[in-house]
């Protein structure tokens, strides 16, 4: 049964603000699978994303003060000395998606 409330809410939604950017800024980021489904299968899972992590640090001067990854989902907080949080996390998460659909053998 369709609830019209629950539809007509996700369609007039705002879209999250734009966040706030600049040097020597400090986030909690977290993300998780689409449909809450896991991004980290096994312990080699969490291996990779830890390797891209370090790659992501190392291209954007990223300091990783905590971690924590769960299942379906990771805790970040970060440090970002040159106000690049979103560039930083586009590249950390589209390199760990293909290489853990490659490894998997998702598409």
């Amino acid at each position: 049964m369709l609830d019209a409330g629950r539809w007509f809410d996700r369609l007039t939604a705002k879209p999250r603000a734009m966040r706030v950017e600049y040097p020597g800024a400090i986030y909690h980021v977290m993300d998780r699978g689409d449909r809450r489904e896991d991004i980290f299968v096994d312990d080699v899972d969490r291996q990779d994303f830890l390797k891209t992590l370090a790659e992501a640090c190392q291209k954007t001067d990223w300091q990783v003060h905590a971690y924590c990854l769960m299942r379906n989902h990771f805790h970040l907080v970060v440090e970002t000395p040159h106000g690049n949080l979103v560039q930083g996390m586009r590249w950390l998460l589209s390199a760990y998606t293909i290489r853990l659909n490659h490894r998997q053998k998702l598409g």
